[in-house]
């Protein structure tokens, strides 16, 4: 069943993408994004998601120290809804996946799944989730 969830879990990634842009000073800025499901319930810091979502990744933010990665509700035919919950990611260099990846650990006693972390296809960031995400 765990790793059925797992495979699930990765099979899930409808899209990821990444977009450059221009900013006045001419500073590049990069938006990383890709919509997921969970189709069991996957603790997010202190937030617990089930469904469909899209997952932001804001360089430019992360520059900043600013919460960089943002998970809104995702409506498949409306697009984006409300915000869900926001961190600022615990960013670590692995080799780049051709698929947008989700790190997911479940707690042996509790049975609870957690977002441990996750990378964009193409991208060579793991971005780690922490604990008390908001």
């Amino acid at each position: 069943m765990k790793n059925a969830f797992m495979v699930c879990l990765l099979m899930v990634v409808v899209l990821a993408t990444r977009t450059q842009a221009q900013t006045p000073d001419t500073v590049p800025t990069a938006k990383h994004w890709a919509v997921i499901t969970f189709n069991d319930p996957v603790k997010v810091g202190r937030q617990v998601l089930m469904g469909t979502y899209l997952v932001v990744h804001d360089d430019a933010k992360m520059s900043k120290g600013e919460p960089c990665t943002t998970i809104y509700r995702f409506d498949p035919k409306a697009g984006p809804k409300e915000q869900v919950v926001a961190f600022m990611c615990v960013p670590k260099q692995i080799l780049a996946r051709t698929r947008t990846t989700l790190t997911v650990l479940t707690d042996p006693v509790l049975g609870i799944a957690s977002l441990q972390g996750f990378e964009f296809a193409g991208e060579s960031e793991l971005h780690g989730v922490p604990a008390d995400a908001r």
